[in-house]
């Protein structure tokens, strides 16, 4: 990713990003078939030339990140994945990385970015649930329930929070080439990443731990399979924080609105929303005109 200067331009801004990884997958049979659970290997390594484009912790240098993910899924919704209309998901899951500070007993209290971060350690904890009820005889009329946490820790308080792998909350959810390196959780009625939380010392957007709850009713307008199109009514609430120990459910921001999804084969699915957030955010100098009438484009399933 780039700021769109060619290489030698001044101003050059980049983040080049290599990885690889190795998965396995095994459907269980116990407690039911609904059941499976997943493995994977994974290596990235990071590398920042000036890179200004996304608050990071530094701009220049390489970081390398090997982790270990399992992931506990049961999935029974039906008849489709387009539209369901019954049936629930769950998932659950950890990626860790070895604790290289504990290993190599190096004292980093004094050390630079580049030297604490070059071998990024953390554990990351991630619970997602969702649940569709047929509100009408006919199972057209649903109402779709969502709710997701999640904690990025770290092991050493000398290290701190990775500056990867945090997440980057509210808005449209889309990623775009800017917020390579993070979880970018959507939360309509915002703007993007206006609820991610800053750290109180570095002021870098710092999200390590969040939590979202969406209500969704859902009406069918075509079930053609060519043509899948149908509208939506949704409150959400959602928000993140820098530290576990300020997690508070009962306090975050709130949205409701209207929107449309339309599955095309051609593009797959594509859908607008208007949202409307009810609260102030936490940094409005930096995000001004956060909340209230919003509205986002859709591309993909959205959590």
């Amino acid at each position: 990713m780039t700021n769109g200067k060619k290489k030698g331009e001044d101003g050059r801004q980049s983040m080049v990003i290599d990885g690889a990884s190795i998965g396995l997958g095994k459907r269980l049979t116990w407690p039911d078939d609904y059941f499976s659970l997943y493995g994977e290997m994974s290596y990235q390594k990071y590398n920042l030339n000036n890179y200004a484009q996304s608050q990071f912790l530094f701009q220049n240098g390489e970081s390398n990140q090997i982790s270990l993910t399992t992931k506990l899924t049961r999935f029974s919704t039906s008849p489709n994945l387009i539209y369901p209309r019954k049936g629930s998901s769950f998932t659950l899951s950890l990626q860790a990385t070895p604790p290289y500070s504990a290993i190599s007993g190096k004292d980093l209290s004094n050390a630079t970015v580049q030297e604490k971060y070059k071998w990024i350690e953390f554990h990351k904890w991630t619970f997602k649930s969702e649940y569709y009820y047929p509100l009408t005889p006919n199972d057209k009329l649903i109402l779709n329930s969502r709710f997701a946490f999640g904690y990025l820790g770290y092991y050493n308080k000398d290290i701190g929070p990775s500056p990867f792998e945090n997440y980057y909350v509210g808005g449209d959810g889309m990623t775009g080439y800017s917020f390579y390196g993070r979880e970018v959780i959507a939360l309509r009625g915002y703007t993007n990443g206006s609820l991610t939380a800053v750290s109180p010392t570095s002021g870098i957007s710092s999200g390590n731990v969040y939590s979202k709850i969406t209500f969704e009713l859902r009406y069918p307008i075509s079930l053609n399979p060519s043509a899948t199109i149908y509208g939506l009514v949704f409150l959400e609430t959602g928000k993140s924080w820098y530290k576990l120990s300020e997690y508070n459910p009962f306090k975050m921001n709130r949205s409701a609105g209207i929107g449309l999804r339309a599955n095309l084969p051609m593009f797959g699915l594509l859908g607008i929303d208007w949202g409307y957030g009810f609260d102030p955010v936490e940094n409005p100098a930096m995000y001004p005109g956060a909340n209230k009438s919003q509205f986002h484009f859709v591309i993909g399933q959205q959590f």
